[in-house]
């Protein structure tokens, strides 16, 4: 491809920015490269035709151009299907390239900072310990908020990520070759052996199939969970503790607190089993299995490396009384180690953790000849001997090799445990419902459990509870979703039993509407022995519920006000350390109430909860169903967390990461590092730090908020869900039906069999307005509430109210932040070009027409309050990424369009198949977080 064209566009528009110039550089070598492949394999002819598609669709985004668009459409009209796929492949591949100079292009101008010492930049770790220093903060509070703290990631099972391993192998050594070119001073040799492995790279790419031949397994997801880890999380959040170790004691000295380990990364991924029937017992057993393989093989690959480096000799050093023992129960003393402590220290260890490897299971993959020995009992054993060979070394002046790699294992090591990552079960409320009345009928000989009130349910729910008997029994048989329950739930209790505590911790419960479902979960948990009654009962897991909808966020705190005034409930949150955690769920709020009221009903639930917690004396920790976009509560983390309510993050916050998020955030290591770092950072702050800046505010500011998230859900509400003939809009003027054929995911678009939108699941539901430009989740309302809100009352200056909320109010800042991104990505032309698949004339202008109008009204009004002239105006960073991608993402939706209309037509041929698939990827990828 011509990149030259692309970045010329967008140079002309950053005069004077040297700064930028290696990116525009980097882009035109990718582009050239690219560019000379495409020629190779596809010929010139089709090279040209790329070029001049790319052109015509950046006179159509940049000059309106009606003739752009006229000679555009007859380009994509006579495009056959062969050509369409090369087209398509070029575009998709181009926009991927991009990205990863994009990403480089981050990492240099970050070191660039470093380089010159410049200050500390907000969302690092370094500013946030600084802060709280300078506020005077001792540093036995900062140890007791390390002790406490909990900073959680957590991967989920539902991806739109739609890239295949293979994809992402290459994108890494071509992201590899690009940073060794920027950071090493190569010779002419060097860096033609460079040119010639990123072009062989390239070609790998044009080569590779882009997409999945089969539908995604669980077993794949799996998987594609664990390479992360093996890119970012095994060696960058120890790098994270290190760092903020390493800060403290240069600060504190001597008294530097302890830092616990608090940075943890969860995983759904094989235990999330709400409307996924392919996740069964089975599946959760080999995701535990396989999180353990990994990181034992991650730990005797380390203690491989640093035992082949620990070459001191006895007669040249000292060593403690507890390392000689350490090294004297190796199995295994080789005579040329004889005299060589460490080393011999480090074979036992490594003997040990194969045959723990061995005990649960697993294949090892031997790097040293070791004999048979104990294996560890767990996790905390293997660091207790890591900690005698670091206190070894500190105690006889080797401080700089307890330092290194070695501290780094034995962060790793007491994080990730041999369990790697705690696994979440999550299944829906009514599923536990089911099982229970069943369960009921046959222990009790009564039918009518869905027939108690509530009341009853809590009355016979606690007395079962509290009981030493069970009602499941070997004799009797259940139907096929009990089995499956139960069968899942004591493979729970094997998984803990086998691997620990910590490899399964927590049991969600999605769509909680009342306290019965919450004990629905906590009796199924003790037919399997993970609950044992009594008088002082033990909880084996956290019971979380899940409010997603809007009437469940308003009910929330209700809900568990009532649950903390049950003694026995009381008993077994005791046993848990007197922690509940609360998830809240931005994607079905978004989906039920739109964008506005979505965040404002879980500000308002967080508020409300704090209150109930603080009257019980119930330590909160909020888990937040992040999505990767705004419209499934995305957008920057350390924005998103500082503008919590306050007391709500108070140390503990964990939060979902999913999709194609998961890939641009975790990919590369030092962008995972830094993201890692984002959360940590926003959660001492929000901790630590006191943001009560609007408390004396707070009323006013709260009232009119209620006020526009009531005028916005009414508009959402009055669009979605009571216009005639708006789910015909929706599927036909987005790709919601071709997406289900998309491979990218194990589980269902739809809760239910059905087509309704009330069923539709999130994901597929904002996904699709991603793809087809028009962001709708992200906006749609705002702009109708504001104006109501402005112009209802002509005398009191409300302008300037909103104005003041914005300057003073975290959440507004948040909030408007978000919506100014969406709106920055959200391109009415090519959304005017997908309505036009509408077959209902008077529909589509009718809906069309009503979304456009609004996107205007949410565009002025969102100036009015901001000040702002454009969009992204405080966000030049991203304005240049989104105008970079552009040209390059919008040909795959005007493609896509074509190939829409033809395959609805009747034109289902595979290659049109495929191709409609490939844009899909394409533009997913380009924006980067569209689901």
């Amino acid at each position: 491809m011509n990149a030259d064209a692309g970045v010329s566009d967008y140079a002309d528009n950053n005069v004077g920015e040297e700064k930028d110039k290696p990116l525009r550089e980097d882009i035109r070598m990718l582009g050239r490269m690219l560019g000379d492949t495409l020629r190779e394999h596809e010929g010139e002819a089709t090279f040209e035709l790329v070029e001049t598609i790319r052109q015509t669709a950046v006179r159509f985004r940049r000059e309106k151009d009606p003739k752009a668009r006229q000679e555009l459409d007859e380009i994509l009209n006579r495009l056959s299907n062969k050509a369409t796929i090369a087209v398509v492949r070029a575009f998709s591949y181009f926009s991927l390239l991009s990205n990863i100079a994009e990403d480089l292009h981050h990492n240099r101008r970050r070191r660039a900072h470093l380089r010159q010492g410049s200050s500390p930049q907000p969302g690092s770790v370094t500013l946030a310990l600084e802060r709280v220093l300078a506020r005077g903060i001792d540093s036995a509070t900062l140890g007791n908020f390390f002790a406490k703290a909990m900073v959680s990631p957590v991967l989920t099972a539902h991806p739109t990520e739609v890239q295949r391993r293979s994809i992402l192998d290459c994108q890494l050594t071509i992201q590899r070759l690009l940073q060794e070119r920027d950071r090493i001073q190569l010779t002419p040799n060097e860096m033609r052996h460079n040119e010639e492995a990123m072009r062989a790279a390239i070609q790998i790419l044009w080569q590779t199939r882009m997409l999945r031949s089969v539908r995604l397994t669980v077993h794949d997801e799996i998987e594609n969970g664990l390479i992360y880890y093996s890119y970012t999380f095994l060696s960058q959040v120890p790098y994270v503790y290190a760092k903020i170790e390493d800060l403290l004691e240069r600060r504190l000295g001597k008294d530097a607190p302890r830092v616990a380990s608090f940075l943890r990364i969860g995983s759904w991924i094989g235990s999330d089993r709400d409307g996924n029937p392919f996740v069964t017992h089975q599946v959760m057993l080999h995701a535990a299995e396989r999180h353990a393989a990994l990181v034992l093989d991650f730990y005797m690959d380390e203690i491989s490396k640093i035992g082949q480096n620990m070459s001191l000799a006895e007669r040249l050093i000292s060593v403690s009384d507890e390392l000689e023992q350490l090294a004297a129960s190796s199995p295994d003393i080789p005579a040329s180690r004889i005299d060589e402590p460490y080393r011999r220290a480090f074979l036992g260890m490594y003997a040990r953790l194969a045959a723990t490897s061995q005990r649960f299971g697993l294949t090892v993959v031997q790097r040293l000849q070791v004999s048979p020995t104990e294996p560890y009992a767990d996790s905390a054993e293997f660091v207790h001997d890591l900690d005698i060979v670091i206190n070894s070394l500190k105690q006889h002046r080797s401080h700089w090799l307890a330092k290194g790699a070695l501290r780094k294992l034995r962060r790793a090591a007491d994080v990730f445990g041999f369990h790697l990552a705690p696994l979440d079960m999550r299944q829906h409320s009514q599923v536990h419902e089911q099982v229970v009345a069943e369960l009921f009928a046959k222990g009790t000989h009564q039918d009518n459990y869905l027939e108690l009130t509530d009341a009853e349910r809590i009355e016979w729910l606690l007395a079962e509870i509290s009981s030493l008997r069970l009602l499941h029994s070997p004799y009797l048989s259940y139907t096929d979703t009990v089995q499956s329950e139960l069968r899942i739930l004591h493979m729970a209790a094997e998984i803990q039993r086998r691997f620990g505590h910590a490899a399964l911790p927590n049991y969600i419960i999605s769509m909680t509407t009342s306290v019965a479902d919450v004990l629905e979960v906590a009796l199924l948990l003790k037919e399997v022995g993970l609950l044992h009654a009594g008088e002082s009962p033990q909880l084996g897991l956290n019971i979380i519920p899940l409010f997603e909808t809007i009437e469940d966020l308003r009910s929330c705190s209700k809900i568990m006000d009532e649950l903390f005034s049950l003694p026995y409930y009381r008993k077994l949150l005791n046993s848990r350390g007197n922690v509940q955690e609360v998830m809240l769920g931005y994607s079905d709020s978004n989906k039920d109430g739109g964008f506005l009221t979505s965040n404002w009903e879980i500000y308002k639930a967080e508020i409300e909860l704090t209150k109930v917690f603080a009257k019980h004396n119930v330590e909160l920790r909020l888990f937040h169903g992040r999505g990767g976009t705004v419209g499934r509560g995305g957008g920057p983390s350390y924005q998103a967390i500082m503008a919590q309510p306050p007391k709500s993050v108070n140390g503990q916050i964990r939060l979902t990461e999913q999709g194609e998020v998961v890939a641009s955030k975790y990919t590369d290591p030092e962008i995972g590092r830094r993201n890692l770092e984002t959360l940590v950072a926003a959660t001492i702050e929000a901790t630590l730090l006191s943001h009560d800046a609007i408390q004396e505010n707070a009323p006013r500011y709260y009232q009119v908020m209620e006020t526009l998230s009531s005028h916005a859900f009414a508009i959402y509400r009055d669009l979605v869900y009571e216009t005639p003939g708006f789910k015909q809009f929706f599927q036909e003027a987005t790709p919601i039906r071709e997406i289900a054929g998309l491979h990218i995911g194990s589980r269902p678009s739809s809760r239910k069999p059905s087509d309704k939108i009330e069923d539709l699941r999130a994901i597929p539901w904002v996904f699709s307005w991603s793809l087809n430009r028009t962001m709708l989740p992200g906006w749609f309302g705002f702009g109708s509430a504001v104006e109501e809100f402005v112009q209802r009352d002509q005398q009191n200056d409300r302008l300037a109210l909103l104005q003041e909320m914005y300057l003073k109010w975290p959440f507004m800042q948040a909030l408007l932040s978000n919506m100014d991104m969406v709106l920055a990505k959200t391109d009415m032309g090519i959304a005017s070009r997908y309505a036009e698949l509408v077959t209902d004339t008077a529909l589509r202008d009718e809906v069309f027409g009503r979304i456009h109008a609004e996107w205007e009204r949410s565009v002025k009004w969102l100036f009015a309050i901001t000040g702002h002239k454009e969009l992204l105006q405080e966000n030049p960073t991203l304005s240049r990424s989104i105008r970079i991608r552009s040209p390059y993402i919008d040909p795959l939706n005007h493609l896509q369009i074509e190939l829409l209309r033809r395959y609805r037509a009747g034109d289902d041929v595979e290659q049109v198949h495929r191709s409609i698939h490939l844009t899909i990827n394409g533009v997913a990828a380009g924006l980067r977080n569209s689901g």
